[in-house]
């Protein structure tokens, strides 16, 4: 800690040598207004406003409307401007002077027409539509918003689609095919996700989140966790002035779901509250499961099958409030509310059979297993920012604190009939605490140069309670020496700073370093005597990132960049206790590993072509201590009231056994053949080629270089009536591992929606899967003495009717069209296919 007070220090004391901090009482106002086509009167979204000083050249700072054409520029001083509003296929329109005074520091311009130049008129109506995905200098912006197959489904249905991201079967995310993703709300990290984020994202409903930014070459600013890259999640909110909100919902087959929005906006004060949840349908999944056992002189094999009654629930809300003291001081606070668990009825039949028993006759008997497992998940996250701006425009300091806290809880019960193996309970209590203070600065010193800098402190505290019960008749009794409590700390300390370098030429660079300092330490205990001790380590590591970007035409970008990232072994990879829940499938930590550490380069080409956008990668990653878990054969010794027996079953243990060499080439395209009509196209191609460390080459059994991919296609369309309609399909290869492979995995959905009520309301119909009842999942393992299959079946076909419904009356100015409003000239986008200020927005 004392590490972050001596950095926020450093921080201040450059700070005072650069400025002084303005006067508290300063007037500060807004212009705001609406965007209005000449020709259709519909609502212009997503153009740029860029505001600049009275006939100036350099814009001062810029919005994009939202999908009423309402914009909003907050923390104006005083004074004469300029407004430069652009749009694809539009000339650009400058309205100049814009007057604010010191009594009257706001100015709604009320309704303002833009037209389409000549040439657009002849060519094509401009139909206000906004793109589904932009392309900026640093991320690609999905915009969820415009998703109409996103209606009624959850924040993990919704990933499935986002370029360069992929979905498993059990809710695990992954970028460019590599899981160890870093997730944001609002850009910043959620202790709930830490502990169960394939859960969590199931929690948060689509109507809730308006854009997921997808970030592959986090410049240093960022936190180094997240070798595969960071997904930010951004959650919907209002900036125009008055009371607003929305309602929607979906019911179907397979979930059913509910979010409110309300937004309210007045003077300097904002508030906005989300609230939703969902609740599925019981689901039952099949399985079959064979392992066999072949270095030893009597060979096993163990086959199962069975089912699984699983019952979802989840809700999540939030609420944030914002207050701008004046020019120069604001502060915003959010409050998240996460709870969530599921429910499992398993019935499972195993056939355990040993060849060549005592001469040569075969032994074979067979068990049941009925199972019962409560999980539960919850938690809050509260952050506060603190915003300090000085007189010079993008000159500031953000402070900022966050108190994430959650509690994951794991209760089953296993019988057994007859008793092959003892009935089993166990109860699991997490609990999770995480504290972060941080500093950003900005100073964007020249044209040429602008620098970021800034300190972070995170404090992790979790512990782990875990209380075993020994079978008891028909009950069980609490076993205190086999049960274990587990507390784990871990501290990170970092500092960065980042200069960007804006050169003639239409050049660009990004360049950065950031240095983080880890602190681990775990404290075992338990009152039997299993050998644990406490344990502690730590490490340092630099990270540099480097992003260089030529702006080859207004429309076309050329980048290379340069990230490095790391991935830090969480408490389940560290949690030394033997984990023996089921007794032929136990798992056992390492406190002795390392964080794996990756490096990747990526060259991308970006064109913007009228309505289309295609965006084309090559990659290359360099992972080294890949933490892989390697299964071996087990022998068990169990006791039952009828018998004493021995089974053989896998233990499954964690190490950095290896490092991995990717090529990948990433390619996707949206194109408008015709007016109505919207391709997209995401491919995704990569290689899993490993390199096994000496001591552990004797596990792998996937050494040659494979191929995997991900594939999504989907088309819409869009009639002027309000009817939309949407097509997808996705692909992904099984993913392999050192030992295996895990499941491929593909869908087909269809959407249909009508808007209504001048937009306002909208019912739709969404079905997935509607040609199979199951999806089939196989995968399998291969190691020296054993081997295992499996295939699991899921109900995926559903279907399910969507509505929405907005609400709010926002009050404009009549229009006043000024007679100095002249169109001039349309300039170039920095972010192609983007809406950057003062720019183009994409469309």
């Amino acid at each position: 800690m004392k590490r972050f007070y001596i950095l926020i220090a450093i921080i201040c004391s450059f700070i005072t040598a650069n400025a002084q901090f303005g006067g508290g009482s300063s007037i500060v106002g807004k212009i705001s207004g609406t965007l209005i086509d000449s020709v259709t009167k519909k609502p212009l979204d997503y153009a740029s406003v860029g505001l600049y000083h009275s006939g100036g050249k350099s814009p001062m700072t810029g919005v994009i409307t939202d999908e009423k054409g309402n914009f909003k520029l907050n923390d104006v001083h005083p004074g004469s401007y300029k407004l430069a509003i652009s749009f694809i296929g539009y000339p650009t329109k400058i309205i100049d002077p814009i007057v604010t005074t010191n009594t009257k520091p706001d100015n709604n311009l009320g309704i303002v027409i833009v037209s389409p130049g000549p040439k657009t008129l002849k060519e094509v109506t401009i139909t206000g539509q906004a793109n589904l995905v932009e392309n900026h200098i640093d991320k690609m912006v999905y915009n969820v918003e415009k998703d109409l197959t996103a209606a009624g489904g959850n924040a993990s249905d919704v990933l499935q689609k986002v370029p360069m991201v992929s979905v498993d079967l059990n809710g695990n995310v992954a970028i460019r095919g590599d899981q160890n993703v870093k997730v944001l709300i609002n850009g910043k990290p959620s202790g709930a996700t830490a502990a169960s984020l394939a859960d969590v994202l199931k929690t948060i409903p689509a109507d809730q989140i308006k854009s997921i930014e997808v970030i592959t070459s986090p410049s240093a600013k960022y936190d180094a966790e997240g070798s595969a890259g960071i997904l930010n999640i951004i959650t919907k909110s209002s900036n125009i002035s008055g009371i607003s909100g929305s309602i929607s919902g979906g019911f179907g087959t397979r979930q059913n779901n509910g979010n409110f929005n309300l937004n309210y906006n007045k003077n300097r004060f904002s508030l906005s509250i989300n609230a939703g949840g969902n609740l599925t349908w019981p689901q039952t999944s099949i399985s079959d499961f064979t392992q066999q056992f072949t270095d030893r002189t009597n060979p096993i094999t163990q086959t199962s099958d069975g089912t699984s009654l699983v019952k979802r629930y989840a809700s999540i809300s939030s609420a944030t409030a914002s207050y701008s003291f004046n020019a120069f001081n604001d502060i915003t606070s959010t409050f998240r509310y996460t709870k969530g668990g599921f429910n499992t009825t398993s019935a499972n039949t195993t056939d355990h059979s040993t060849a060549n028993f005592p001469n040569n006759i075969d032994s074979t008997y067979s068990y049941i297993a009925n199972g019962y497992s409560h999980n539960s998940f919850g938690g809050f996250d509260w952050t506060m920012d603190y915003t300090h701006k000085f007189k010079k425009d993008g000159h500031n300091i953000v402070f900022s604190g966050e108190w994430s806290q959650s509690d994951i809880v794991t209760d089953f019960t296993d019988r057994f009939t007859p008793q092959a193996q003892p009935n089993t309970q166990e109860n699991i209590n997490g609990t999770n605490n995480e504290y972060t203070l941080q500093a950003d600065y900005t100073n964007p010193v020249s044209k040429v140069l602008k620098v970021e800098a800034g300190g972070k402190e995170i404090i992790r505290r979790l512990s782990a309670n875990n209380q075993v019960f020994d079978p008891s008749g028909n009950d069980f009794i609490y076993d205190p020496n086999a049960s274990s409590l587990y507390d784990y700390h871990q501290e990170v300390t970092a500092a960065y700073t980042v200069l960007t370098f804006t050169l003639p030429k239409s050049w660009s660079i990004l360049a950065g370093g950031r240095f983080e300092n880890t602190d681990i330490s775990g404290f075992p205990s338990s009152p039997g005597d299993q050998g644990l001790t406490p344990f502690s380590t730590d490490y340092q590591i630099f990270i540099p990132s480097l992003t260089v970007q030529k702006q080859l035409s207004a429309t076309q970008t050329l980048k290379l960049s340069y990230s490095k990232r790391i991935t830090r072994p969480s408490y389940q990879f560290l949690d030394p206790y033997l984990n023996k829940s089921n007794i032929l499938a136990q798992s056992e930590g390492n406190v002795d590993l390392s964080p794996e550490v990756s490096q990747t380069v990526e060259l991308n080409y970006n064109t913007f072509i009228k309505s289309s956008l295609v965006n084309v990668s090559v990659y290359y990653r360099h992972i080294t201590d890949v933490i892989e878990s390697i299964g071996t054969p087990v022998s068990n010794r169990i006791v039952t009231p009828t018998k004493v027996d021995t089974l053989i079953g896998t233990l499954t243990q964690f190490h950095n056994a290896d490092m991995n060499n990717s090529l990948g080439f990433n390619f996707f395209t949206s194109v408008n053949p015709i007016k109505i009509l919207t391709l997209r196209t995401n491919v995704n191609v990569y290689t899993y080629n490993p390199t096994p460390y000496a001591q552990y080459a004797y596990y792998f059994t996937n050494t040659a270089t494979k191929v995997q991919y991900n594939i999504f296609l989907s088309a819409s369309v869009s009639f002027d009536s309000g009817l939309i309609a949407e097509l997808f399909a996705l692909e992904n290869s099984p993913r392999y591992t050192l030992q295996g492979s895990s499941p491929s995995f593909s869908l087909l959905g269809l959407g249909v929606r009508k808007q209504l009520m001048n937009k306002k309301a909208s019912i739709g119909i969404n079905t997935l899967e509607p040609f199979a009842k199951y999806k089939y999942f196989d995968s399998n393992t291969t190691s020296p003495g054993f081997s295992q299959s499996s295939k699991f079946g899921f109900p995926f076909r559903s279907v399910g009717l969507t509505f929405s419904y907005s609400f709010g009356k926002l009050k404009f100015a009549n229009p006043t069209q000024k007679k100095g409003d002249v169109d001039e000239e349309k300039q170039g986008d920095q972010g192609v296919g983007g809406g950057g200020t003062g720019g183009g927005g994409g469309r």
